[in-house]
């Protein structure tokens, strides 16, 4: 066992060798404080036992329904809120503004308005549910180079989980999530009064648009197409264009044929297509556009000659957007090419 003094000594040597370390750690300091800064600012690097928590576990965060995609509108496109009395719900239009819509010079002149629906899909590729239908690009293309004239569109939003039962006019027994033919819950003849009656008068005291059928368009696809014929074969005079892509021809036992059979009076042009591979079975999709060349064969009986009926049949096209939006600009085209001497 060392004595006192020894003990001493030891104290006083490891006091001074401390005194020494700290001297330089000092001095160290001093001549590079940059580097002591970014040694405190640099977190301790975990143990390995941590990292394997880390890998195991690692910061909870949910992914967002819809993976999120840059906005893609081009123009002027003004959102609405808009409250349906006839529906009980809310929604949104998208309204799209003709190029110098707010331009002095333009302050009197009036526009003609297609109506479609599901805005949600029409204008901007981070709202659309797969891909959006570009209606904006087309229709400022189209106007540019002098093709078509100007007007608006207006995108009415659909009703998210009961956009089948807003749409559609008969039953769809194809609809599982519907259920049974007889009690499913379809709303698609109140969607005519709902855009007639709530949409329609809305946008026209709003917006400076021109009254009356030659002006005032109505398109869709899918049950959105199904809805659009059942709309203007019942209220006929209204819509004097209608834009109908890939409708479904077959619900209600083909009831919208039935109709269109009784119907004496049409828009003034009409645009229909399909495509070939609209279903993943072939066979299905050859009944969907049988079912479409039906209907041209009821509308040519009825007197609507090549002037005012155009019919597209895409071999290999699909039930999309994509589809939809490729056969926009002649559909644009054949319903308002035509209009162009009636500008001033």
């Amino acid at each position: 066992m060392p004595s006192g003094i020894e003990m001493n000594k030891c104290t006083s040597s490891a006091l001074r060798t401390a005194r020494t370390v700290s001297f330089a750690a000092m001095l160290l300091l001093c001549l590079n404080p940059s580097r002591s800064a970014q040694a405190a600012q640099e977190p301790a690097a975990p143990s390995s036992q941590a990292a394997q928590q880390q890998d195991q576990f690692p910061p909870s965060a949910e992914k967002p329904l819809i993976d999120p995609k840059e906005h893609s509108v081009l123009g002027e496109l003004e959102i609405v809120t808009f409250n349906s009395k006839i529906f009980r719900n809310i929604r949104n239009l998208r309204v799209w503004l003709p190029g110098n819509y707010f331009a002095p010079v333009n302050r009197n002149k009036r526009y003609p308005v297609l109506y479609l629906q599901d805005g949600q899909n029409l204008f901007d590729e981070a709202t659309a549910f797969n891909h959006e239908w570009r209606v904006d690009e087309t229709v400022e293309f189209l106007t540019g180079s002098m093709r078509i004239g100007p007007m608006l569109v207006v995108g009415i939003d659909n009703a998210g989980g009961r956009r089948a039962n807003e749409y559609l006019p008969y039953p769809d027994p194809d609809n599982a999530d519907l259920g049974k033919s007889a009690s499913q819950d379809i709303h698609g003849k109140e969607y005519a009064d709902f855009v007639i009656k709530e949409v329609m008068p809305f946008i026209q005291k709003k917006y400076r648009v021109a009254l009356g059928p030659a002006n005032t368009g109505l398109g869709g696809s899918s049950y959105g197409g199904a809805v659009t014929l059942a709309t203007v074969l019942t209220h006929p005079g209204v819509f004097g264009k209608a834009l109908i892509e890939s409708p479904s021809l077959l619900i209600g036992e083909r009831q919208l044929l039935k109709d269109a059979e009784k119907a004496t009076q049409f828009p003034q042009r009409m645009f229909l297509a399909i495509g070939t591979a609209e279903e993943a079975d072939e066979k299905a999709s050859a009944k969907d556009a049988d079912a479409v060349r039906d209907l041209e064969t009821i509308l040519r009986a009825k007197g609507l000659g090549p002037a005012r009926l155009k019919v597209v049949v895409e071999e290999g096209a699909k039930h999309e957007e994509t589809a939809w939006s490729k056969r926009l600009q002649g559909a644009l085209l054949f319903l308002y090419s035509g209009d162009l001497h009636l500008l001033k």
